[in-house]
């Protein structure tokens, strides 16, 4: 079995899904001039999404009822394993780092939902490999990026209930200060035009981060935490109203935040895929056939091209993870490899349940939609409703080191850990 590790480590680290990715990472740090262009990247992030769902919601249509409802049943204890392993974050980053608790809540909620480009990158491995995986598992995708939203929004809401500052410090944290207001009226601020008064507002959310730009002693906030906060508030000053009134709602599931949550881009590209695959497959046949030109064979080349780009963002992300402590590295490297072990025992147990063994692939995807960490649903809704949490730090741990280990050596890891379990415990 070890040998058969190495030989999928090996294969794994020079795929050239995996060299794009070392060639963008090799970019900052060999101070490159390549700015990638942000409309190709949200034009690639828009296809790889679309093609995913797509494809789910085909081959969803094509089930046969028994396995529709496995499917179903699949997607429950996805939700429920996700939820679980937010709280489970939560409670290892409480004890084992020391950032502020708004931030340790925040980063559960990364690490309670799911990567599309963790998922993308293993589904090309399985592929490039010919390990077969369930039909349905894209779908497990959308469906599983949503707890994490959840959890974050709920430890927050409780945070705020024992006494939370606007700037994010709870009592006995450094630079608490209960003085400062999260959010301010709009209307105290009806002598200046729209913009102005949401920038206002915005910055009344992250006070404290400007004044404490030269650090904490908790290592919570740096200079480029006060730079990225404030430039974001300058992008967002033209935030809608109503989401004002939301903010300063004390519900912490409001209208604003629902729609955030379940109709983000992200999620709303996917079951949009999905939805038209499952409609046009029921409808008549498959649409997309094996040598499909855009949504099969042009694939694989957008998946590279859009690794390149990941590789950028995860080296520019690790400098900022230097505040945080080494513990919060070692959590971001050492707690995906917890959490997809979780999955695939959940997985296995499940698969005991119904007395039908899975295939290795179905256990590798589901390992890293419960190892991964979000990067487009979760930092949507931390922008609408947990603006007081350092706006780097989760992304720092969700890119700079977990989606690099994740898509270089957690892959192998999980279909080691896979065979391993499933050899142990064989179903049937």
């Amino acid at each position: 079995m070890l040998h058969e590790f190495l030989d999928n480590f090996l294969h794994n680290l020079f795929k050239p899904l995996l060299l794009f990715f070392y060639a963008g990472f090799l970019i900052p740090l060999f101070k490159v001039k390549l700015e990638f262009p942000k409309a190709v990247y949200q034009g690639m992030t828009i296809y790889l999404l679309l093609a995913i769902g797509w494809h789910g919601g085909e081959e969803l249509a094509g089930l046969e009822p028994a396995m529709l409802k496995q499917a179903l049943g699949f997607m429950l204890i996805g939700c429920v394993t996700n939820t679980v392993i937010g709280f489970m974050a939560y409670g290892i980053l409480r004890g084992v780092t020391k950032i502020r608790q708004v931030d340790a809540a925040t980063v559960a909620g990364y690490y309670g939902s799911d990567s599309a480009g963790t998922f993308v990158t293993a589904m090309g491995v399985l592929t490039a490999a010919q390990i077969a995986y369930a039909p349905y598992m894209p779908v497990m995708l959308a469906v599983m990026e949503i707890p994490g939203c959840l959890v974050a929004l709920y430890i927050v809401s409780q945070l705020r209930r024992k006494g939370m500052d606007g700037a994010g410090n709870m009592p006995l944290e450094p630079d608490y200060d209960p003085s400062v207001q999260r959010v301010l009226h709009a209307e105290e601020h009806g002598e200046h035009g729209h913009g102005e008064t949401q920038v206002k507002v915005r910055r009344e959310q992250l006070v404290g981060v400007g004044t404490t730009a030269s650090g904490t002693s908790n290592g919570n906030h740096n200079s480029g935490d006060s730079k990225e906060a404030y430039m974001a508030l300058e992008e967002e000053a033209n935030i809608p109203p109503e989401e004002v009134a939301a903010a300063q709602s004390g519900s912490w599931l409001n209208r604003e935040t629902l729609h955030e949550v379940f109709m983000n881009p992200g999620i709303f590209l996917l079951f949009a895929g999905i939805a038209i695959g499952f409609i046009g497959r029921v409808q008549g046949s498959k649409v997309t056939a094996s040598d499909d030109p855009l949504f099969i064979n042009l694939f694989h080349g957008i998946l590279c091209i859009f690794l390149l780009e990941m590789g950028i963002t995860a080296c520019s992300k690790l400098r900022d993870l230097g505040a945080a402590g080494w513990q919060f590295v070692a959590f971001a490297i050492i707690a995906p490899n917890i959490f997809a072990t979780t999955g695939i025992l959940v997985a296995h147990g499940y698969s005991m349940f119904l007395g039908q063994p899975f295939e290795i692939g179905t256990y590798l995807l589901f390992a890293v939609l419960c190892g991964a960490s979000s990067y487009i649903a979760v930092p949507a809704v931390q922008r609408l409703a947990i603006p007081e949490a350092s706006p780097t730090l989760p992304l720092a741990a969700s890119l700079g080191c977990t989606f690099s280990y994740n898509v270089t050596i957690g892959i192998p890891v999980y279909i080691l850990i896979a065979t391993a379990i499933t050899r142990a415990m064989p179903v049937g």
